[in-house]
């Protein structure tokens, strides 16, 4: 008899790092013999969060939405740690759950008490330091109570998951140097679809003929949001730099943050609104806009933590053949960048090197095979055969031994 997956999202169904990150996973899951079925939890809040949530799971797949109502913090947090875990362990029970996942360290908190009333084992994918992201961020204070739990939780996982998914190299020698068994440990990085994201030559015209950009013109385009671990004001003078620097330059932005939002930061950084288009479009149309582009922007906030994390977009970035300017220290990838290619990283608190920067993109951009190599960073640091290999290691043989 196959084995039951219960699988821990944080996110909503709808939300565009649940299809980018969490759906490869399931993928996969649904590809491994020994897995009959996989009950993917996501948490829903607000009465109309499943509305235009335009995804299909795989076969093997059952969507277990847990909705979270009301608009106080107190309650809503009582549900999601409280009422959560208990909903979970029902369901471990009643549907003979094998195992859990939990995508990232909050959810592998829930995980871990579901694991431990229940006594079944629990992974964490996507394992990284979220309370250090938070503090190094300046959204959380590391003498608050939220920093102190979350340090707390993840000392937790660190002793107790049967298997451990970091995003980055570096962080995996982090946790074997803190005393995690390697045995326990695979990197799985935030990984991009290389057929999915490919570049496209007939959107780029369609999107550029739409946008009323030359063939000329120069586009750099940001995918996501601004604030908590992304820059705000920053991102917007880097713009600015790109406007007076780069001739022709035009600016895509595909953000879940609100228009006026955006329209507002443009209007206090004095650029031009003629020149940027500001859209959220559902996951499945960011390739076609990505085509349309000719370098695309990474701009985390720095900290000692970045180095841990793996941001989807840079893997999607370089599918569609993108160099990206990004914030120095960021994941393996800054590294990457530094001796393979692909982009250019800045620091904004060293003189002159935001230009540089610039300015090594723009000889990038004058390579005329620089859109068919990219691609072969995202093919050999980014493919989804990271997540098959990691789950052949622990579901396959790992799971077989523990049976």
């Amino acid at each position: 008899m196959g084995k039951h997956v219960l699988f821990v999202c944080y996110w909503s169904i709808a939300d565009g790092l649940t299809v980018s990150t969490v759906f490869p996973s399931l993928v996969q899951l649904e590809a491994l013999s020994s897995v009959s079925k996989v009950y993917l939890v996501t948490i829903e809040r607000g009465d109309f969060a499943l509305e235009g949530a335009l995804v299909t799971l795989p076969p093997k797949g059952v969507h277990s939405p847990f909705m979270v109502k009301g608009n106080s913090k107190t309650y809503r947090y009582v549900q999601e740690f409280l009422l959560l875990p208990r909903n979970l362990e029902k369901l471990v029970i009643r549907e003979k759950i094998n195992f859990i996942i939990a995508r990232g360290a909050p959810a592998g908190t829930v995980a871990h008490v579901v694991s431990k009333k229940c006594n079944v084992p629990y992974y964490v994918e996507s394992y990284e330091p979220h309370a250090d992201y938070m503090a190094d961020s300046g959204v959380w204070s590391r003498t608050g109570l939220k920093y102190i739990y979350q340090k707390k939780q993840e000392r937790k996982q660190n002793v107790m998951a049967a298997g451990l998914m970091p995003v980055a190299e570096s962080f995996k020698q982090q946790l074997i140097s803190e005393g995690v068994p390697a045995s326990k440990i695979v990197t799985v990085p935030c990984v991009a679809d290389p057929d999915f994201f490919q570049f496209n030559r007939y959107e780029r015209e369609r999107i550029r003929e739409n946008l009323r950009v030359f063939r000329t013109t120069t586009v750099g385009v940001y995918v996501g949001k601004y604030g908590g671990l992304y820059m705000e004001d920053e991102t917007f003078r880097i713009y600015k730099k790109c406007f007076a620097l780069i001739p022709d330059f035009k600016l895509i932005i595909l953000s879940p943050n609100s228009k006026e939002y955006i329209q507002k930061k443009l209007l206090q950084h004095s650029i031009e609104q003629s020149k940027v288009y500001v859209a959220a479009v559902p996951h499945h149309e960011v390739p076609a806009y990505l085509s349309a582009a000719d370098f695309a922007f990474a701009t985390y906030k720095p900290g000692p933590s970045k180095k841990y994390l793996s941001p989807v977009k840079i893997g999607e970035y370089w599918a569609n053949g993108l160099p990206v300017l990004l914030t120095e220290g960021v994941g393996d990838d800054s590294d990457i960048i530094k001796n393979e290619g692909g982009g250019a990283v800045f620091n904004l608190t060293e003189e002159g090197s935001l230009e540089k920067a610039l300015d090594k993109i723009q000889q990038i951009l004058k390579d005329t095979n620089h859109r068919q190599e990219i691609p072969n960073l995202a093919r050999k640091y980014r493919s989804p055969d990271k997540i098959k290999e990691a789950y052949e290691y622990f579901f396959g043989r790992g799971q077989e031994e523990q049976s």
